[in-house]
C-alpha cells in the first residue's frame, strides 16, 4: 500500500503540473491577446473564453494534490480543542465522509456526462463544443479525491493518535 501511495502521490503532481502548465499558457494567451489590442493589429476573441476553460479545469487538475499535501481550506479549531485521541478518532470520520462524498459526486458527475453526451448538448459561446466535454473533469477530479481519501486514512493509521498538522490550519 505504501508504494502505492507513493506511486498515487507522483500521479496527483503530474496533474497539478498540467494544471499550473496550463495557467501559464492561460497567461501567456492574455499577453498575446492585450498586445495584439495595444498594437491595434486585432484580438482574439476567443481568450477569455479559454482562460475560463483554463481555469476550471487547472481547479479539477490540482484539487487531489492540494488535499494530499493539507493545502486545502481546514477548519480544525474543535479539533485541536479536544484530546488527541478523540482528535484523531474524528479524522477518520472525515475522511471516510470525504470518501463517500466524493463517490456520490463521481457517481452524480458521470451522470450528467452520459445525459448531457445523450442530449447532444452543445455549449454555445465563442467556441462551440459539446458540453459532456467540460463535464468530464467533475467525476474523474471527484475519483481522485476519492482515492485521495482513502490514502489520507492510510497514513493517518500508520502516524501518530495525533491530529493531523495540515498547512492551512486555522489554529
Amino acid at each position: 500500500m505504501g508504494r502505492l501511495n507513493a506511486v498515487y502521490g507522483r500521479m496527483l503532481e503530474l496533474l497539478a503540473l498540467l494544471g499550473a502548465f496550463l495557467i501559464f499558457l492561460m497567461m501567456i494567451l492574455i499577453c498575446v491577446d492585450v498586445g495584439m489590442r495595444a498594437f491595434r493589429v486585432g484580438s482574439l476573441s476567443w481568450v477569455t473564453e479559454v482562460s475560463e476553460y483554463i481555469l476550471y479545469l487547472s481547479t479539477f487538475l490540482s484539487s487531489p494534490l492540494l488535499l494530499r499535501l493539507g493545502r486545502h481550506v481546514r477548519l480544525d479549531i474543535v479539533l485541536r480543542a479536544m484530546p488527541g485521541q478523540v482528535g484523531w478518532a474524528l479524522e477518520w470520520v472525515v475522511d471516510l465522509l470525504g470518501v463517500l462524498a466524493c463517490m456520490v459526486l463521481t457517481v452524480v458527475g458521470t451522470r450528467a456526462v452520459l445525459l448531457s453526451r445523450a442530449n447532444g448538448s452543445i455549449i454555445q459561446k465563442t467556441i462551440e463544443m459539446p458540453e459532456w466535454v467540460m463535464l468530464i473533469p467533475v467525476p474523474v477530479a471527484f475519483f481522485f479525491l476519492a482515492v485521495e481519501f482513502v490514502f489520507r486514512a492510510y497514513r493517518l493509521s500508520r502516524g501518530p493518535r495525533q491530529v493531523r498538522d495540515e498547512a492551512t490550519s486555522t489554529a
